[in-house]
Order: structure tokens, then C-alpha cells, then sequence
């Protein structure tokens, strides 16, 4: 009895541990999310450019976040997960500071355009640092041994900040327009920067020979195409959920990204065990089968009560590919690369939200919107079966 107590304080202290990291991570996606459902609308309606462009955009932060990640997992190795933080929430405050005066140009399409996207590259340096970095810090303090939990956890913090940061975003957009938003990412980049500046760093030496990051970056490719491919769904409902519901004119379109993200939080939690106990790639599977049925009921869905239902399948179904799929492709790296591993995974989810932006843009200005989600459910599908694939070479789903 003693002892059972003792393992679930032990577990209790582990989870608090983690979620002191990861909470920079959700203060990341939390002022990510603030701007989430508003920019692709204001950019469409406001200044008069279409989805394609507006996709476009929003992409921008993802190309920089992928052009950044190998710097993070490099500073990550060689100074610590907190200079990497640090960093990201200065980014942060940064893009605030942009935003802000694209809304003074606001009458001035270009130039706001130009001051947009400058914003979003900013945004995307902030990503790319704290990305994995709270990962690192977490698994530096409390072992390897805990990396699917911290992986999870993190993950619970991203997409809880944007299901959290989304329709406050829109609610600030309606009362007080971006300049509002701005102000409360420049808060949140501050505070966060001061947080992490109070705690202390946890950089392990390692006497293993370090690889290079295209080393690393060919050793986890496969997981990393598998992610890129399952990450499509997500994609398209972060950056066109707006769009899509003002075509159809229905409302409330940011309760889709909620529902999302409320039932990939779900996800992590209750099936948090999954890995553990039969594997990334087996789970992997799963989630991503899951994932691509609940992209067909969006896609079918002829009222908005179907598509949040559309949406929360979608989510259960994705929560678990991304820390399913690393745990596999960290283990293939020494201890001195777990930071540069983890950097060079997380790449693949970057080109998958930016390449969702120009891809189906492409597919709503040349076929309709109504193609969006057949597309990344094609998309998805060709994942499961790289994922088979890649399973079965290793012989993960034999007996």
C-alpha cells in the first residue's frame, strides 16, 4: 500500500515537473492562437486578398518556424534548453510590437500586408525556438525514461493554447480590433520571458559524438514524412476553418479549432498510456485512421453541428500521432543529439502547416472550398500508409 502511494506521489511530482517547462510552450500557442481565426479573415475581408493569399501568409510563420528549428535544437545541445526559451518569448514580444503597427497602416493594403508578414516570420523565429525546447528542459530534469509523458504533455499545452487563445483572440478582435491582440502578445512575450529568466537551466553533457543535424534530420525523416502527411488535417482547420464556414455562411467558426483542440487535450489524456504499452507505431496507426475518418465527416457535414463533431474526431484522432511518432524517431539518436532529434522531427510538422497554407489555398481557388478537406483526408490517408509501411519493414505489427 506504502509502496503503490509512494510510486503515485512519485508520478504526481513528475507531472508537476513537466507542466513547470511546458507551461512556456502554452504561452507560446496561447499568443499564436490570439490571432489564429483573425488575421485570414481581416486579410481576406479587410484588405481585399484571397484565400490563397491570406493562406499564404498565415503559412509565412511556419517556413520561418522550419527555418529555425535546427538553430533551437543546436543551442538546445550546446547552452540549454533555456537560452532557447528565452529567446522564443523575446520573439514573441517582438511580433507584438509588428502587429501593432500593421494596425496603424491598416488603410495602406500593401504595407499592412508587407508589416503582416513580417509578423508572422517574427512569430515563426519565437516558434522554432520554444517548439521543443520545454521538452528538453523536461526531460533533462526528470529523465529520459519519461520523454513519451513530456512529449504529451507538451503537446496538451500547444493545442490547449490555441483552443484557449483562439476565441479569446476573437473575442479581443471585437472590442478592441488587432491593436488589441498586439498588446496582449507583447504582455505574454514579456511575461514569459521573466518566468523562464527565474528558473534554472539543465544542459547534460554528454561523451557520446555529436552528429550533424543532416544526420539526425535523414535519421528521423521517415516518422517526420508520416507526421508531415497526418498533420494536413490540422492544417487545413487551423488556417481555412474561418473561410470555409463564411462560405457556407455559418457561424462561429473558431468552435471548430476549439473542439479540436478540447478533444486532442482529451486524447493525451486518457489514452496517455497507448505508447507505452503497444508502441508508437501501432498507436500511430490508429490515430491517424481516426484522424482521416473524422476529416470525411467534415467534409460531408451539412450543417455545423456536424462539422464540430467532424472536428473533435479529428482532433481525438491526431492527439497522439505526434509524440507517438517521436518517441520513435528519438530513440534512433545518441543522448548529445536528443535535442537536435527532437528539433529535426518537429520540422516536419513546420512544412506540413506551411505547406497547408499555398496547397489548399491552391485547392479552394481552383476547385472550391468545398474540396479542402477531401484533399487533406487524401493526404492523411497517404500517411496510414506510409506509416504501415514503415511498420511493417520493422516487423512492428507482427506477432
Amino acid at each position: 500500500m506504502e509502496a503503490g502511494s509512494s510510486i503515485k506521489s512519485r508520478t504526481s511530482s513528475i507531472a508537476l515537473e513537466i507542466a513547470g517547462f511546458v507551461k512556456f510552450t502554452f504561452i507560446g500557442y496561447f499568443t499564436i492562437g490570439l490571432s489564429l481565426g483573425v488575421l485570414p479573415v481581416f486579410i481576406h475581408n479587410q484588405l481585399g486578398y484571397n484565400a490563397m493569399m491570406a493562406g499564404v501568409v498565415i503559412s509565412l510563420q511556419y517556413l520561418s518556424t522550419f527555418l529555425f528549428r535546427g538553430y533551437a535544437g543546436n543551442i538546445i545541445d550546446k547552452k540549454g534548453p533555456k537560452t532557447a526559451v528565452l529567446s522564443g518569448t523575446a520573439g514573441f514580444a517582438i511580433s507584438g510590437l509588428f502587429l501593432f503597427v500593421a494596425f496603424l497602416f491598416k488603410d495602406h493594403r500593401e504595407l499592412c500586408l508587407g508589416l503582416i508578414a513580417l509578423t508572422r516570420l517574427v512569430t515563426g523565429f519565437a516558434e522554432g525556438l520554444i517548439g521543443s525546447s520545454p521538452i528538453n528542459w523536461s526531460i533533462n530534469t526528470v529523465g529520459e525514461q519519461n520523454t513519451a509523458k513530456a512529449i504529451s504533455y507538451n503537446g496538451i499545452a500547444s493545442y490547449g493554447g490555441l483552443a484557449i487563445g483562439a476565441p479569446v483572440g476573437i473575442l479581443l478582435d471585437n472590442n478592441y480590433g488587432i491593436a488589441g491582440i498586439s498588446i496582449v502578445v507583447f504582455i505574454l512575450g514579456i511575461g514569459g520571458y521573466l518566468l523562464a529568466k527565474r528558473k534554472a537551466d539543465a544542459l547534460i553533457k554528454s561523451s557520446e559524438q555529436r552528429k550533424s543535424f543532416v544526420s539526425v534530420l535523414k535519421t528521423v525523416a521517415p516518422y517526420g514524412i508520416c507526421l508531415t502527411l497526418a498533420a494536413l488535417g490540422f492544417g487545413t482547420i487551423s488556417t481555412f476553418i474561418t473561410l470555409y464556414y463564411a462560405y457556407l455562411n455559418w457561424a462561429n467558426a473558431v468552435l471548430c479549432l476549439s473542439v479540436f483542440s478540447v478533444f486532442f487535450i482529451l486524447g493525451r489524456l486518457i489514452f496517455a498510456g497507448a505508447i507505452d504499452n503497444y508502441g508508437g507505431l501501432k498507436t500511430s496507426v490508429a490515430c491517424i485512421a481516426l484522424e482521416s475518418v473524422g476529416l470525411m465527416v467534415l467534409w460531408l457535414a451539412n450543417m455545423p453541428e456536424v462539422a464540430l463533431i467532424g472536428a473533435g474526431i479529428t482532433g481525438l484522432g491526431f492527439s497522439l500521432v505526434f509524440p507517438a511518432l517521436g518517441v520513435e524517431a528519438v530513440k534512433l539518436v545518441p543522448g548529445s543529439n536528443k535535442g537536435a532529434a527532437l528539433g529535426a522531427y518537429g520540422l516536419f510538422l513546420d512544412i506540413s502547416l506551411g505547406l497547408t497554407g499555398p496547397l489548399v489555398g491552391g485547392v479552394a481557388s481552383h476547385f472550391g472550398m468545398l474540396y479542402i478537406f477531401p484533399f487533406s483526408m487524401g493526404m492523411v490517408l497517404l500517411g496510414l500508409l506510409l506509416c504501415l509501411v514503415i511498420g511493417w519493414k520493422l516487423k512492428s505489427f507482427r506477432a
